[in-house]
């Protein structure tokens, strides 16, 4: 990251340099798939979700309501589908549903 003072870097090649060499990625895709999780699941399942965590390739959700557990156990791999998707990588493998 280091570069002479005469040299032009863009904003987001530094920064992205700066996440790279603190190895801040990991807590960066925690609140993202946060964001995201709430963004494609809407408001209704928003309410009944108590925790998001992203560990490794697997997505542990935690959810208040079990027959609203029950029914999204039945679409996994399309959640997955819409979450690697709109994360534009694909870091979500296995959702595991409590």
């Amino acid at each position: 990251m280091k570069r002479r003072k005469n040299e032009e870097m863009k904003l987001s090649d530094l920064l992205k340099s700066f996440v790279d060499e603190n190895k801040l990625e990991k807590g960066l895709n925690q609140v993202k798939i946060r964001d995201v999780w709430n963004n494609q699941m809407g408001p209704a399942i928003e309410k009944y979700t108590t925790g998001i965590k992203l560990k490794q390739d697997v997505l542990y959700v935690q959810l208040s309501s079990s027959v609203l557990r029950e029914e999204l156990s039945y679409g996994k791999e399309k959640i997955i589908k819409i979450l690697n998707e709109e994360m534009g990588e694909e870091l979500i493998s296995k959702i595991i549903l409590r």
